[in-house]
């Protein structure tokens, strides 16, 4: 009961954040579900006192996604294909589909991302794109606040100028 609470609660959440880092809506329907089997296997690692509950999920989001990446890579590289995917039924498709036009600037914002460092670039993530504190997302990746604050203004500036450029200099 208490997990269905907090699955209610957050997988909008989760399923947006997914959303904006991936275009595929089967991948993203499985990713969401991976994150709260990931959130259910490590519950006891979470701590009130390090920061929100949607902060540490999102933790264990960023975690399984690169996970998948990782997973993916090694896939294309061994078979040169994806495979084993899960059917979703025309709503589950449509739903999904929605979303992810939805997060379409999100991904250019994304890309955008993806030309900084990658700690910075999931700093940025975690607080302008993710909605946590600059403090909760320093611990979630296991960094002091005031690094993360000036590793923050610092990643600002670049990506300003990076999202000035026309979106055709970005690929999709």
């Amino acid at each position: 009961m208490a997990f269905e609470v907090f699955y209610r609660r957050h997988v909008e959440a989760v399923g947006r954040f997914v959303a904006r880092r991936v275009d595929d809506p089967h991948l993203a329907a499985d990713l969401t579900a991976d994150v709260f089997l990931a959130a259910i296997e490590s519950a006891a690692g979470y701590r009130p006192d390090r920061g929100s509950q949607i902060g540490w999920l999102f933790g264990v989001a960023r975690n399984v996604i690169a996970d998948e990446r990782r997973r993916a890579d090694q896939r294309l590289r061994v078979t040169g294909r994806l495979a084993g995917r899960r059917d979703l039924d025309v709503d589950d498709i449509a739903r999904i589909e929605e979303r992810i036009d939805a997060e379409a600037a999100a991904r250019r914002t994304y890309r955008a991302l993806s030309e900084l460092p990658e700690g910075t670039r999931a700093l940025v993530e975690l607080v302008a794109v993710d909605g946590l504190t600059v403090t909760e997302a320093a611990i979630a990746l296991g960094v002091s606040p005031v690094a993360a604050r000036v590793r923050l203004h610092r990643a600002r500036r670049t990506v300003r100028a990076l999202l000035s450029r026309p979106a055709a200099t970005f690929a999709s």
